[in-house]
């Protein structure tokens, strides 16, 4: 009964041993791939419009959208990233061209633009946000806020190269 019992800790121990270095192996693997690029959201492109200009804020502003871009992979932030902004707002529709603008990303791949509030459009206050500026894939966002009084809403591109 002892050997039998010795046999079956050896061939659990030696089980064991086989799959924790398995499951080692699949999250260094993983660890390898690094950051994932972020997937498009659907809608995220809905009244879009190519070449918005950068400013320095839309309209009367009030509410900050927020963010980082950072590279696919090693997760590098990307500096000078241009990030078109649009929403409904207090002071226009997503549609018009005055409730879009665009800015750059700072040194550490950093984006602010104060905008009006954002209002529901559909029943759902949410914001628009595209990155389309040709040296990684274009990934447009529509990130829904929790409440229509949020003052703020954040996005976060991970862009990978084309």
């Amino acid at each position: 009964m002892t050997a039998d019992l010795l046999t079956r800790r050896t061939l659990l121990a030696a089980g064991g041993a086989v799959v924790m270095t398995g499951v080692s192996g699949l999250l260094a693997s993983a660890r390898g791939q690094g950051l994932a690029p972020t997937p498009s959201m659907r809608g995220g492109s809905n009244n879009y419009r190519p070449g918005a200009p950068i400013v320095d804020r839309i309209g009367g502003g009030g509410f900050w959208m927020t963010g980082t871009v950072r590279r696919a992979g090693d997760g590098a932030p990307l500096a000078g990233q241009r990030i078109q902004i649009w929403a409904h707002t207090t002071e226009g529709h997503e549609r018009d061209p005055h409730s879009h603008g665009a800015t750059l990303t700072d040194a550490n791949g950093v984006f602010r633009l104060e905008m009006p509030q954002i209002v529901p459009a559909f029943g759902q206050p949410h914001g628009h946000l595209a990155y389309d500026s040709g040296d990684f894939e274009t990934v447009f966002l529509r990130p829904v806020m929790s409440s229509a009084k949020n003052t703020s809403l954040e996005a976060h591109f991970v862009l990978r190269e084309v």
